[in-house]
């Protein structure tokens, strides 16, 4: 389970018969504190790769912007393949089960 806001506007495309599967990317954040010594300790800020499949991702085309604040419930893939140079890469994506718009918004205009 994740709170956090959107980095860009979501990536969707169709796929297999029409199935659309929207992208997009997740930033939550630790807030910063100072220990009882004085030591700042700062914000600390992640990015996710969400991935949502038909129906979520069909909202998730005409209501999702950057910036929105999302609620997000799924589950970790992860994956590995090799880039141009040889060079090994790991992925990690969270497939969404659930999702939940926590930023009021309008459709978007067509």
């Amino acid at each position: 389970m994740l709170i956090g806001n959107v980095g860009a506007d979501p990536e969707v495309r169709y796929v297999d018969q029409g199935m659309a599967v929207a992208r997009l990317r997740l930033a939550t954040t630790e807030r910063g504190y100072t220990l009882q010594n004085g030591t700042q300790v700062p914000d600390r800020t992640d990015w996710h790769t969400v991935l949502l499949w038909r129906r979520l991702a069909e909202i998730v085309e005409q209501y999702v912007h950057k910036g929105d604040k999302l609620f997000i419930e799924g589950r970790l893939r992860y994956s590995t393949y090799d880039d141009k140079q040889g060079q090994r890469k790991y992925v990690t994506e969270i497939w969404a089960d659930n999702m939940e718009m926590l930023t009021p918004k309008e459709p978007k205009e067509q």
